[in-house]
């Protein structure tokens, strides 16, 4: 941020985007509280005086569209609109939460507290200042859903304006905003916001990738056009003689559904054959009404349509844990293809697109879609109440909830319970009560007698099975998919421990003392290191329940110096200060300017500056980014490795930008091929591989089964086109199906 006054060119946008914030506030059906507005604009323009954002623009222009955002794009009313306005006032400028409640009331200062950036963080130094913020950010949100809210206006802002960050910034921002916020968007039901976050993340990790499907989309916009006006004038002609008033229309998946369908599938965007889903939008002012309106309109289309049995989804009856309401099915079109129709009212679609949250407590009152909301705000408040998270399992426990697909079980009393799909009993125990789970012994599903760690389905009825001498196991943590009940596990666990962990931390710190070695950071953590424990309490019960020993080898770890620190002893004492032996001294890494772009070197000698990582094995020419490890060494992962995923939302500011500079090398490429299987198809393979393309086979294995055969390819290749280029010529072949790039 730069500091310069305003023009008064500038004082007009400044004042034209405050008035669009107001008319579309006047617009709305919340009460008319324009006064306290204003005054809060007046107050953040005030504050903010002189202040400039990245891009160059006011940056007063920042609050009052993540106020504009709030209002008309989620819904709130005229205290998020201030809240919103003022809430980077306290984090930028010299006024406190004391000056906002003095000036604007208790309400309002405690959103602006809540949504104001904490610095550092109880996870250390290396650890990510996010996982943090995340953090205080959810347990504001079980008691205020607006902060959340609001939270998401500011990130979409955010994310609109990115172009102007440097290149390490923009793949940090986007893929903390992909690894969390478009999954908290989603179980919110901000379903457009959502859409937007994911788009605009791929824009940024995969620009080229983003440029090409936008322009496949929209060169078969008139083709998709004529195919859904064949498809839907049938429909319109049926519910027009039933009298309704709707809408008809087709909703193209977003760029970022697409690509992820394509690569998960490893199909090109030809074979992506829902392309888009039909949706019809009906009036209906009694609610009452819908349910019925709507199997009269599925009714009416399957009389027309071919109907797939397997894919009906009713989520009127019971509507997903977000608020989601609509019936979808899925007919054969006219062209042969399966079509997905969502079918809705005005109302559920009003909240699928911006989310019942965005009118919960605050404009309708609490119904029964809010208690699904209320239900999983406990369970991220019983989450984070765990007393020490380690930043990054607190992120993947937290994605179990954003991320899961859904099931609804039932127990004995008919109460209904929604879970994450691959739930099992021992879910269902510790969900009900953190007592019964931890003495359950079995379970009923549908009255047949099933291990605790049986899987669930959709519309399974539960009985929970205790015994009082049953205890609760660590290896009980594979057999749970909920975050609450990991979290109410440990829990127990770490209480059924305490007595082995104290007696563990008394032997450490007296074999410390007794053997004249410093009780610090340093020492615990070699220690943990040597016996591969994940933190101290493990470090503590391990010893307390004699599973290791302290001997003279963890002695001689503890003590061995550095030598640097041997020379400097040497000196002291008149030996003249001859150099020790290289092998103890490792060389210390350069410093890497973070905010320019890391050139990745690799000549044909093998010399680099850099490490390939395991996880997602990336060549030469991949979107890739680099990752400073805690040795100074960089790691080079692929943008849309998972583990990359989880390192930009934890470990943002470590982080590169990179571009490749490879003379020479040969790199490891795994490809798997499938087709229908033919004499001398597999000799025509290697031939082209090996002779023709000259390329080092290291692994193949090669399974026919029923006319059909699978091939798994292991070669040597010099960078992604080349890898690229091979899988073309091999889905030339006769006979092959498809050649794709595995990891």
């Amino acid at each position: 941020m730069a500091t310069s006054f305003t023009t008064p060119e500038e004082d007009r946008v400044i004042n034209d985007a405050f008035r669009e914030v107001l008319d579309g506030y006047l617009a709305s059906n919340h009460r008319k509280k324009v006064e306290i507005i204003e005054r809060a604009f007046n107050f953040a323009k005030e504050a903010h005086k002189g202040i400039r954002r990245r891009s160059g623009e006011p940056y007063i222009l920042h609050p009052i569209a993540v106020a504009k955002i709030a209002s008309q794009e989620i819904g709130l009313g005229s205290t998020s609109i201030c809240a919103a306005l003022l809430h980077d006032v306290v984090e930028d400028t010299d006024y406190t939460v004391e000056d906002i409640e003095q000036n604007f009331g208790k309400k309002i200062a405690q959103i602006v507290a809540g949504l104001t950036k904490i610095s550092g963080g109880i996870f250390g130094d290396k650890a990510s200042a996010q996982a943090e913020n995340f953090r205080k950010l959810l347990l504001t949100m079980s008691e205020d859903i607006r902060v959340v809210l609001i939270k998401m206006a500011d990130r979409l802002h955010n994310m609109r304006t990115l172009g102007s960050m440097a290149p390490n910034k923009q793949y940090k921002i986007a893929g903390e905003t992909l690894y969390i916020y478009a999954p908290l968007a989603h179980r919110l039901g901000l379903f457009a916001i959502k859409t937007e976050l994911e788009n605009l993340s791929f824009k940024y990790e995969h620009p080229d990738a983003f440029r090409r499907i936008s322009e496949q989309i929209a060169a078969s916009e008139a083709s998709r056009a004529d195919v859904f006006e064949d498809f839907s004038a049938p429909i319109r002609r049926r519910l027009d003689q039933m009298g309704l008033k709707y809408s008809a229309k087709a909703r193209v998946k977003s760029v970022y559904s697409i690509w992820n369908k394509m690569q998960t599938k490893h199909i090109p965007f030809e074979e992506v054959y829902d392309l888009y889903a039909a949706r019809i939008i009906f009036e209906c002012d009694d609610p009452a009404q819908e349910k019925s309106l709507c199997w009269q309109i599925y009714s009416a289309i399957t009389d027309i349509y071919r109907l797939h049995p397997d894919r009906t989804r009713d989520w009127i009856s019971i509507p997903k844990a977000n608020g989601y309401q609509a019936l979808h099915l899925t007919v054969m079109g006219p062209d042969g293809n399966w079509i997905e129709v969502q079918i809705r009212s005005r109302r559920m679609d009003e909240i699928a697109e911006k989310g019942f949250a965005a009118h919960w407590k605050y404009k309708v009152g609490e119904g029964d879609e809010e208690s699904e909301l209320n239900v999983w705000l406990h369970t991220i408040k019983d989450i984070l109440n765990d007393p020490e998270p380690n930043a990054l399992d607190f992120l993947d426990t937290l994605k179990l909830n954003l991320f899961a697909s859904e099931i609804v079980v039932f127990t004995p009393k008919g109460e209904l319970l929604t879970l994450p799909k691959d739930s099992t009993v021992l879910d269902v125990a510790f969900n009900l009560h953190t007592q019964i789970g931890s003495h359950c012994i079995a379970g009923k599903v549908n009255h047949r007698l099933v291990p605790l760690s049986q899987k669930l389905n959709s519309g399974d009825q539960v009985e929970v099975l205790t015994s009082q001498s049953q205890q609760p196991k660590p290896e009980w943590v594979e057999f749970l998919a909920t975050a609450k009940g990991k979290t109410r596990l440990r829990q127990v666990l770490r209480k059924l421990h305490q007595p082995a962990i104290t007696a563990g931390r008394l032997t450490f710190e007296k074999f410390l003392l007794d053997n004249g070695i410093k009780d610090d950071n340093i020492a615990i953590t070699k220690v943990m290191g040597l016996f591969k424990a994940a933190n101290r309490e493990e470090l503590y019960y391990l010893l307390g329940n004699e599973e290791i020993i302290l001997n003279d080898y963890v002695v001689k770890i503890l003590k061995k110096e550095s030598s640097k620190t041997k020379r400097l002893l040497l000196k002291l004492i008149g030996m003249g200060g001859k150099e020790e032996p290289k092998e103890e001294e490792a060389p210390k890494p350069a410093e890497i300017n973070r905010k320019e772009t890391y050139i990745l070197r690799y000549d044909e000698d093998g010399n680099t500056n850099f490490r390939f990582s395991d996880c997602c094995c990336p060549l030469p020419g991949d979107d890739v980014l680099g990752f400073i490890e805690d040795n100074g060494e960089v790691t080079v992962h692929t943008l849309d490795c998972p583990r990359a995923a989880m390192l930009k939302a934890s470990f943002g500011p470590r982080i590169l930008s990179t571009r490749w500079e490879v003379n020479g090398g040969r790199f490891m490429a795994h490809i798997r091929i499938e087709g229908i299987d033919r004499h001398g198809i597999l000799h025509e393979l290697i031939s082209l591989i090996s002779t023709h393309l000259s390329l080092d086979i290291r692994a193949l294995d090669i399974r026919t089964e029923k006319e059909v055969f699978h091939c798994d390819l292991s070669l040597l290749v010099s960078d992604a086109d080349g890898l690229n280029d091979l899988c073309a010529k091999v889905r030339r072949i006769q006979g092959v199906q498809s050649a794709a790039r595995i990891r």
